[in-house]
């Protein structure tokens, strides 16, 4: 199983460079992709830095895996698997694993990932992919994360189905802390929340609009997989492509138009 990794933290991530061994101890032909510096929040956009009309990308061997080809990509992590489905760096993933993201992805926030992000871009093409995150902005239990990936990967290669993303977030806590890792549904917000304040006009055309971030006070009464993760759990959750409600009444919005047979 061909298998790409790519996260939005940048190609000197350590936790791009475990998910790439966990890939290769688990027998996939493995190559890395990743943004040349962090791209956090960049969701599931296209964007690149060009050079006329070229995207730029280097060689960046790994230093425990010097086999595995190896690529910084000046690109937003979804584009990296856009054009990756489409071969551009060798044969097209069968499996895209994004991360270990550096804080967490959890709650309705995960449209803003750049981590979520790849993962679905790469499921809108075809593949099977998963999102790996581990709490905490500067997270230091590596073994923790190790052995919730390793399992995660291997359900997702047994019973994941392409067009589908696992969503993973892991406790910043030691393995032993570990409660387990469960199946949840996202949290109604994210970590954190932004406070808008009032604007602030000094007379002139310049504005300033203060805003600050705040942690989410949690409802507990419930077992979201922001909820869960706090309460020492793994939490998986799966996300779909593209997202289409079927069942919504638009029967109000429709027409046809008087003119169209003339057409």
């Amino acid at each position: 199983m061909r298998a790409l990794i790519v996260n939005d933290d940048g190609i000197d991530s350590p936790g791009l460079a475990l998910l790439a061994r966990i890939a290769v101890e688990a027998g996939l032909d493995v190559q890395v992709a990743a943004p040349h510096v962090e791209r956090s929040g960049a969701s599931a956009s296209l964007t690149a830095l060009q050079d006329e009309g070229k995207l730029l990308l280097s060689r960046r061997p790994l230093d425990d895996l010097p086999e595995v080809e190896s690529y910084a990509v000046e690109a937003s992590p979804a584009l990296i698997t856009f054009l990756a489905s489409y071969g551009a760096f060798g044969t097209a993933p069968d499996i895209v694993l994004s991360g270990i993201n550096l804080g967490p992805n959890t709650g309705h926030a995960i449209l803003h990932s750049g981590t979520v992000g790849a993962a679905l871009t790469a499921a809108s093409h075809g593949a099977r992919a998963v999102a790996f995150s581990l709490n905490g902005t500067a997270p230091s239990q590596w073994k923790t994360a190790e052995l919730v990936a390793r399992r995660a990967l291997d359900w997702a290669i047994e019973h994941s189905r392409p067009g589908a993303v696992l969503n993973v977030n892991i406790p910043d806590i030691p393995v032993h802390e570990l409660r387990g890792l469960r199946s949840a549904p996202l949290a109604e917000f994210g970590a954190v929340q932004a406070e808008i304040g009032e604007v602030e006009d000094d007379g002139d055309i310049s504005r300033a609009l203060p805003i600050t971030f705040r942690a989410v006070e949690l409802d507990e009464s419930n077992d979201s997989d922001a909820v869960l993760v706090c309460q020492g759990w793994a939490t998986a959750t799966v996300l779909t492509m593209p997202f289409e409600v079927a069942e919504a009444d638009l029967d109000t919005l429709e027409f046809a138009h008087s003119d169209s047979s003339q057409q």
